[in-house]
């Protein structure tokens, strides 16, 4: 499969990491269901996508150099006015700016807050001696402290899908544990699959995280990605 367009683009700028909003651009291309995601270059565009997309909003800084967008305060939840959401771009791009000063800053992006639901992950590494390696669990900050992740090498078939989701031992919550919203199985080891398949036709990615996916009774969407290429 010849190069994705945007991919040569990256690769032209020297750059290593896709945006936010590139990312899922490639995802949504690939029939990942992702949040639609748009970038504002001002406090007055922000405004005007928020009074687009619906409030409540979120707001993240664009940038290709900043990995780790919550620790230098570059995301603000849950924003309800057009006034909010103005002071919201002003603070985060203050704050990208004196966190790393030589960051490119693109903007700020802007998307509809998500329904709340149970948060999963999906991520790829590139291996070694296996080569991309695609991972399974519950997300959020849950990934962090529990771990509780399955690993499956990369081309998945729907076995490997089924199986990455009920080995781990979180898998009760995915069935609606104690009366909570139940994930949608099938839609999970689909996703598992498209993802597999995106990162098999590109291996110029070196490292995809997914993190969070919100997983619904109906449906699953990709709130927050990353693609870092090698």
């Amino acid at each position: 499969m010849p190069r994705h367009s945007l991919l040569d683009q990256v690769a032209r700028e020297g750059r290593k990491q896709l945006t936010e909003i590139e990312a899922k651009e490639l995802l949504g291309e690939a029939g990942i269901s992702v949040v639609e995601t748009r970038l504002a270059t001002s406090a007055a565009e922000a405004v005007a996508l928020s009074q687009t997309l619906g409030f409540p909003v979120v707001l993240k800084i664009a940038s290709p150099d900043i990995l780790h967008k919550s620790d230098i305060g570059g995301v603000k939840l849950g924003l309800r006015t057009p006034r909010q959401v103005a002071r919201a771009y002003d603070g985060i791009m203050a704050a990208a700016r004196k966190a790393q000063p030589s960051a490119r800053l693109d903007g700020v992006s802007v998307q509809k807050m998500a329904r709340p639901g149970l948060e999963v992950i999906i991520g790829m590494s590139q291996d070694p001696h296996f080569g991309p390696v695609m991972m399974f669990g519950l997300g959020g900050i849950l990934v962090e402290v529990l771990k509780d992740v399955a690993f499956r090498i990369v081309p998945l078939a729907p076995r490997d899908a089924r199986e990455m989701i009920r080995e781990i031992k979180g898998y009760p919550l995915l069935e609606g544990y104690r009366g909570q919203e139940p994930a949608n199985i099938p839609i999970l080891e689909e996703m598992l699959l498209r993802v597999s398949d995106f990162v098999e036709h590109h291996p110029e990615i070196k490292e995809l995280d997914l993190n969070p996916i919100f997983a619904y009774r109906d449906s699953a969407l990709v709130v927050d990605a990353r693609i870092i290429l090698g």
